[in-house]
């Protein structure tokens, strides 16, 4: 490695909308000639049992005092895991970053939070932590979302556009020389909320959504949202579901469960490729839980004429929590990990808030 080339060993933490489960990666990056490079050198899913399935799900009902209480004790539970993670590796970790699990995000009132304390993290685990990766770029006028892009950029530029399939699909890519990005709709939140009460917790390759049949009403309303008609920067959170995509698929009680899952898979292609198609031609890569779909991909590759890059399961499950570390990378070499192009924010900025210990 010359002098000039620098390596950081780092931690990143990820729980998404879909509540599969606490993600974490050990990674190495290293920065040779001022371009960015990077290693998975171990990654695991720790599935959320019932007890912090509920917890997670409902803390938006909590009391203010009861909230704080389960920000500490969610931040020690996230220490602990990384501790057990962590036990058999001989490798000196530089720093742990944590986007927490959001509870609440409305940034058009300055709202965002992602709970699991950063302080208790580090307390638990001896380990420098990183988090609150969303406050900085909100209270600068900016959505808090989405942060993966400059991950995009810096690591994945091979590809004219980034798309991730988790609880929100969001995309980003580069138009006239800037990185933007916006979340383009619900995929897995809605989807496993629906299969729920079939006693599933997703839609395996989406076989449920593939025996169903398209009802064009259904259809016709969910493409007239008004979210779609709107501008970027722009990003949607469980508020907009509950207030507004439930509305309408509350109004088809009368068909089956099936017609309106694959109702949704072909909404949510649609949506996708209408966006994807604003990147022009080239590889487009696709990662997150919704990758693996089978029958959302093969609309997606239907409707945009052309096969997608789906990459190794390592990267299509823990990109995010890759993308984390590096935020928090960014962070503690205070360089932008915050992109206004992509955010609305005044300006760019290096977001998160730095534990040590």
């Amino acid at each position: 490695m010359n002098s000039e080339d620098v390596s950081y060993c780092c931690v990143g933490l990820m729980s998404g909308t879909s509540l599969d489960g606490l993600d974490i990666v050990l990674c190495r990056f290293i920065q040779v000639s001022g371009v960015w490079n990077f290693e998975i050198l171990k990654a695991s899913t720790i599935p959320y049992d019932v007890y912090w399935t509920q917890q997670l799900k409902t803390a938006r009902t909590l009391s203010g005092y009861d909230l704080i209480a389960l920000h500490r004790t969610y931040g020690r539970w996230m220490g602990e895991q990384v501790n057990s993670f962590l036990h058999d590796t001989n490798i000196d970790v530089d720093f742990i970053a944590s986007h927490g699990h959001t509870v609440f995000h409305e940034p058009t009132k300055n709202i965002s939070l992602q709970i699991g304390d950063g302080a208790t993290l580090a307390a638990v685990t001896n380990i420098t932590s990183i988090s609150d990766f969303r406050t900085l770029d909100i209270t600068l006028g900016g959505q808090g979302a989405p942060l993966v892009p400059i991950g995009d950029l810096l690591l994945f530029s091979d590809y004219v556009a980034c798309v991730n399939l988790g609880g929100f699909a969001n995309l980003s890519m580069q138009k006239e020389g800037h990185r933007v990005a916006w979340d383009i709709c619900p995929v897995n939140f809605v989807i496993n909320r629906l299969v729920r009460p079939m006693g599933l917790s997703y839609d395996d390759q989406g076989q449920v959504g593939r025996d169903g049949h398209v009802d064009l009403t259904l259809l016709s309303k969910l493409e007239k949202l008004d979210y779609y008609a709107q501008k970027a920067p722009k990003s949607l959170g469980e508020e907009w579901v509950y207030h507004h995509f439930d509305e309408v698929l509350n109004q088809f009680s009368h068909i089956s469960v099936q017609d309106i899952i694959r109702t949704c898979y072909e909404h949510f292609a649609n949506r996708i490729v209408s966006d994807v198609n604003q990147a022009g031609v080239g590889d487009v890569l696709f990662t997150g839980g919704g990758a693996y779909n089978l029958f959302l991909i093969e609309l997606i590759e239907v409707k945009l004429g052309r096969k997608v890059t789906v990459p190794s399961s390592l990267l299509v499950e823990y990109k995010e929590a890759l993308v984390f570390a590096f935020l928090g990378l960014l962070r503690w070499n205070h360089q932008p990990n915050c992109l206004a192009s992509v955010t609305g924010a005044r300006k760019d900025n290096s977001s998160g808030v730095i534990n040590i210990v």
